[in-house]
C-alpha cells in the first residue's frame, strides 16, 4: 500500500473511530439520563399514588369519627358498622390499634388478623414521625415489594386516639414493571441509532480523508515556477473551506511573488543599465568642456568667421553636454532612491501641498475623511503625487478643457490615492507597458517616472494600477497600507 493511502487509511479509522465513540457516549449517556429520570419518576408516582389512597382511607375515617367527642374506647363503637363500608369503598383492609398498639377493631374478622400486637419500634417510629410509618416487604408470593403504612387517628379535637394500620397496602413493583417496558423501547431505539450511526460515521469520514488527500496531492505540486497553478474549487461551508481557502490564497500569493521576481530581475538589469550609462556619459563631459576652453583659447582672432565658429561650436558642445547630464542625472536617480524617512503625516495637507505647485491646472480634491493620518516618507508621496498629475495634465485632449480628479480614501487600515483625467487616454497595447523602464508614450522624457512611481509604491507593500480609454481619460489607482 502505498504511503499516502495508508496515512489516509489510518486517517480515516481514526476519524471513524471518533465518531464512533461520541455517538456510543452520546446513547449511553442518554440511556443513562431516561433510566435515572423514568425510574425516579416510576418511584414518585408510586410514593403519590400511595400518598393519595393513605390521605383518602384517613379522610374516611376522620369523617366518621367527626360528628362528636371521641376516645379511644368509642371507637369499637362507633365504627363497628362503618368500617366496613370505609374498607370496601377504598378496597384496602383496615386494622386499628390503641395508643399502647393493643388491637382494637378490623373490617376483618379477629381470628383472622395475625398481628393482634404493633411492633414496639413500630409505636417508637410514629411518636418520633409524628403522623405515618411505611413498612417495606418482599412477599415471596408475589414476588414484589410490599409497602404497609401505620398513621395516626385523631379526634376532632386533633388528640391522637388510635393508630391505623393499611396492610399490603402498596406494590412498588407494578411501576418499576411499566418503567422496564419503556426502557426495553428506549435501549431498541438506541440500537437504531447505533447502527445509523456506525453508517453514518463511515460515509463522513470516508468523504473527509478523500478531500483531504486530493487537497494534499494538489499542494504537493506546488512549484514557484510552475504557472499552471488551478485553484480548488470547494463549495461546502466547513473547515475544509479555510484549507481551500489557504491554499487559493497561497497560489495567488505565489503567482503575485513570482511576477514581483520576474519585475525585480528586470528592474535589477535596469538599475545595473543605468549605472553604467551615467558612467560612460559623464566620463567625456570634463573632455569636451576642455576642447570647448582650448579651442576658445587658440583660435585666429583675426580670421573673419571664427565668431560664427566659436558660437556654433559652443552651442553644439554645450547643448550635447547639457542633453548628456539630463540623461545621466535621470538614470543615476532611478538606480538609487534616496533613504526613507518615514513619519505621520495628514494624507489630505500633504496632497493639497504637493499639488499648489499645479496652480494653472483645473485639479479637484476629494477625500471620504477630513483627516487621513499615514506613515511615509514624505519625498517620496511628493514624487508620487507630481508624477501622477504630472503625466494627467500632459494627457490633457486639445478638444476639451483638463479636469484632474485626486480622491483620498481610507477604508480600514489601507489607503487608496486615485488619479483620474479625462484626457487623451492610453491605447491597450502601450498600457500594458506603462511601467516599463524607459518606456514612454510622449515625444519627449526618459520615460523614468512611473517606474519610480511603481517602485516606491511598492516599497511600501502597496500596488499600483492603472484602466484607460482611449480619449476618455485614464484612472491611476495607489492601494498601500497605512502603516498605522
Amino acid at each position: 500500500m502505498p504511503l499516502n493511502d495508508y496515512k489516509g487509511y489510518r486517517l480515516r479509522n481514526r476519524v471513524f473511530i471518533g465518531f464512533l465513540a461520541i455517538c456510543f457516549l452520546s446513547v449511553i449517556a442518554s440511556a443513562t439520563l431516561s433510566y435515572v429520570i423514568l425510574r425516579d419518576n416510576a418511584k414518585k408516582q408510586s410514593q403519590q399514588d400511595m400518598q393519595n389512597k393513605s390521605e383518602a382511607l384517613m379522610s374516611s375515617l376522620d369523617y366518621a369519627l367527626s360528628h362528636s367527642q371521641v376516645e379511644t374506647y368509642d371507637i369499637p363503637k362507633i365504627l363497628e358498622n362503618e368500617i366496613y363500608e370505609i374498607a370496601d369503598i377504598n378496597k384496602h383492609d383496615i386494622i386499628i390499634y390503641d395508643l399502647n398498639g393493643n388491637y382494637l377493631l378490623s373490617n376483618k374478622d379477629p381470628n383472622l388478623v395475625a398481628q393482634k400486637k404493633m411492633p414496639s419500634d413500630v409505636i417508637k417510629a410514629i411518636k418520633k414521625n409524628g403522623k405515618q410509618y411505611d413498612d417495606k416487604a418482599y412477599d415471596e408470593k408475589l414476588k414484589a415489594t410490599i409497602v404497609s403504612s401505620y398513621m395516626v387517628l385523631k379526634n376532632n379535637m386533633l388528640e391522637n386516639i388510635a393508630y391505623v394500620y393499611f396492610p399490603y397496602y402498596h406494590n412498588e413493583s407494578a411501576y418499576m414493571e411499566v418503567f422496564k417496558e419503556y426502557f426495553i423501547y428506549i435501549i431498541g431505539v438506541n440500537l437504531l441509532i447505533i447502527l445509523f450511526s456506525i453508517w453514518f460515521s463511515w460515509i463522513i469520514s470516508n468523504n473527509l480523508t478523500e478531500a483531504i488527500i486530493r487537497f494534499t496531492s494538489m499542494i504537493s505540486k506546488i512549484n514557484l515556477f510552475d504557472k499552471n497553478l488551478n485553484p480548488i474549487k470547494y463549495y461546502k461551508n466547513d473547515e475544509l473551506n479555510a484549507l481551500v481557502k489557504a491554499y487559493n490564497k497561497m497560489i495567488a500569493e505565489i503567482a503575485d511573488q513570482r511576477e514581483r521576481l520576474s519585475y525585480i530581475e528586470k528592474q535589477s538589469a535596469w538599475q545595473e543599465m543605468a549605472k553604467q550609462v551615467a558612467h560612460e556619459v559623464k566620463n567625456p563631459l570634463t573632455p569636451m568642456k576642455l576642447m570647448m576652453q582650448n579651442f576658445e583659447r587658440k583660435f585666429d582672432p583675426n580670421a573673419p568667421d571664427n565668431a560664427t565658429k566659436v558660437k556654433n561650436l559652443s552651442e553644439i558642445i554645450i547643448g550635447q553636454i547639457d542633453v548628456i547630464s539630463r540623461v545621466a542625472s535621470a538614470f543615476s536617480e532611478f538606480a538609487q532612491l534616496p533613504q526613507k524617512n518615514d513619519e505621520e503625516i495628514s494624507l489630505n495637507k500633504e496632497v493639497k501641498n504637493v499639488l499648489t505647485i499645479f496652480s494653472d491646472e483645473n485639479i479637484f480634491v476629494h477625500a471620504n475623511h477630513d483627516n487621513i493620518p499615514m506613515k511615509i516618507d514624505r519625498d517620496y508621496l511628493s514624487r508620487i503625487i507630481t508624477n501622477l498629475v504630472t503625466n494627467a495634465s500632459q494627457a490633457k485632449a486639445d478638444d476639451r478643457k483638463s479636469v484632474i480628479n485626486v480622491d483620498l480614501e481610507k477604508i480600514e487600515k489601507r489607503i487608496r490615492i486615485t488619479v483620474e483625467d479625462n484626457g487623451v487616454g492610453i491605447s491597450e497595447d502601450k498600457i500594458t507597458k506603462i511601467f516599463d523602464p524607459n518606456f514612454t508614450s510622449k515625444s519627449s522624457g526618459m520615460g523614468i517616472g512611473l517606474t519610480m512611481v511603481k517602485r516606491m509604491v511598492e516599497d511600501y507593500n502597496g500596488t499600483i494600477t492603472v484602466v484607460s480609454e482611449p480619449d476618455k481619460g485614464a484612472t491611476f489607482t495607489i492601494s498601500m497600507p497605512s502603516n498605522l
